[in-house]
């Protein structure tokens, strides 16, 4: 065999070689990365429900699942996760999605067993700029959601407002159901208004079921 040959092949089967570690090892990081995500979304969902997550595992959270949260769906086929103490449903998320300034925002916002209040929101998934519409994930402007309305005592969807401000400068009436918004990220918090507005409307006839309306 000329060594001109034997050079091709060696490259030839050094090159196989190298293509089929790459493809394992794509596959083996996918599986994890996949898992992680799903494990993101997971401790999310739990955070909405105003459970502390700063020490989650994949074993803690897969706990809570089993102990407290069933995913349904709605009569309309929106997902739905439900927290149940004792047999009994207390709280209800559900996601909540839309466009920022420059990303996608992704989260969950959950209700008490009143079906008009919130007991926590997560953002946790964005590409916002850092130090402005980024801090939609950080606790100060999330923690002002709890205790917040999200729809009337009928059921209707109120009209949520972040804020360009402080939301104590508004009335009562309006305060009930506002947040402040983030300094120099108007864009950012207009998006945000705007797809809470937007899903929680998609939920109201599911949880005016629940009241029996």
């Amino acid at each position: 065999m000329r060594e001109e040959t034997k050079t091709i092949l060696f490259a030839a089967v050094v090159c196989v070689a190298c293509s089929l570690l790459l493809s394992g090892t794509a596959a083996a990081l996918k599986s994890r990365q996949d898992a992680n995500a799903a494990f993101d979304v997971r401790r999310n969902i739990v955070k909405a429900f105003g459970q502390d997550i700063s020490t989650a595992t994949p074993a803690s959270i897969a706990k809570i699942f089993k102990e407290h949260i069933s995913e349904e769906k709605t009569p309309d086929g929106l997902p739905v996760y439900v927290w149940r103490d004792g047999g009994k449903a207390v709280s209800y998320a559900f996601p909540i999605s839309g466009k920022g300034l420059w990303s996608t925002i992704y989260g969950y916002v959950a209700i008490g067993s009143d079906l008009q209040t919130v007991v926590g929101i997560s953002f946790y998934k964005q590409g916002e700029t850092p130090g402005l519409g980024a801090e939609v994930e950080k606790p100060w402007f999330q923690n002002q959601f709890k205790g917040k309305k999200l729809y009337a005592p009928d059921g209707s969807p109120l009209p949520f407002t972040v804020v360009k401000g402080k939301a104590d400068r508004l009335p009562p009436d309006q305060r009930k159901c506002a947040v402040d918004g983030i300094s120099g990220a108007t864009l950012t918090g207009n998006g945000v208004q705007a797809f809470i507005r937007r899903d929680i409307e998609k939920y109201a006839s599911y949880f005016k079921s629940l009241r029996g309306n």
